[in-house]
């Protein structure tokens, strides 16, 4: 049975309990075997400078079943600035990790989680390349576009015979201080926005990546301020009163 894409993101990511929006994307041409990198582009321009979501791209591997996904969350300002936090983890049971950044465990069950938070500006848009670095080790680099400078997520490597980054899947917008609420009204919902730019690729071969669909899901549909707009290479996703 070929499933939807919010079915897919429920069966691979337990975690997105309320999840709010999602997306498709993929690339109109990759090689067969996957691609080497992947860059996810994002924008917190208009979001809040408060805790709560959660704006990430999905991903997963050939030749292992669980996915990863990478992205940004709003944080509280200090010291009269911004605060990017920018996370990276793996799901897939047996991926291990060196990197100071990083721990075992991801969301309670097995993988790996990386994440950072540094000072920022939500003006900027940030990339997020997912890239390998040999034979099954997967780096997160987060890049301000602006200022043009990088720092490392993460690194985690997953188990032996695991392929490369295939093409397609999906991403989300999550509230994740839902999650551990025992109920929630969606008219309660915080305001937030964020613009998810087109997936661009280095490899060779990888050409038309896009934001292909974006959609609401979960048991606000209808009910959570949701207004999409499309921009330049991608989508603007609202949500929230």
């Amino acid at each position: 049975m070929k499933l939807s894409a919010a079915a897919l993101l429920a069966l691979c990511a337990p975690s997105l309990a309320f999840g709010l929006v999602g997306n498709d994307w993929s690339f109109k041409t990759a090689p067969a075997d996957g691609l080497n990198d992947i860059t996810f582009p994002f924008n917190m321009a208009k979001a809040p400078t408060t805790s709560g979501f959660y704006f990430a791209q999905q991903f997963n591997f050939h030749n292992v079943t669980d996915v990863g996904y990478t992205g940004l969350q709003p944080r509280p300002n200090a010291n009269g600035k911004n605060v990017v936090h920018a996370a990276f983890s793996s799901f897939q049971a047996g991926t291990t990790t060196r990197h100071k950044n990083c721990y075992q465990g991801a969301d309670g069950g097995p993988g790996v989680s990386c994440a950072i938070e540094v000072p920022g500006n939500y003006r900027h848009t940030y990339n997020i390349e997912v890239k390998n670095i040999g034979g099954t080790t997967w780096r997160g680099t987060m890049t301000d576009t602006v200022k043009n400078k990088s720092i490392v997520i993460g690194e985690w490597t997953l188990p032996a015979g695991a392929g490369k980054l295939v093409n397609g899947q999906v991403g989300f917008v999550e509230y994740y201080i839902w999650n551990g609420q025992p109920s929630h009204t969606c008219d309660s919902l915080p305001k937030t926005e964020a613009i998810f730019y087109n997936p661009t690729s280095k490899t060779k071969g990888a050409s038309g990546g896009a934001v292909t669909k974006v959609y609401e899901y979960g048991d606000c549909i209808g009910k959570a301020g949701y207004k999409l707009k499309k921009v330049s290479n991608g989508y603007d996703i609202k949500v929230g009163f």
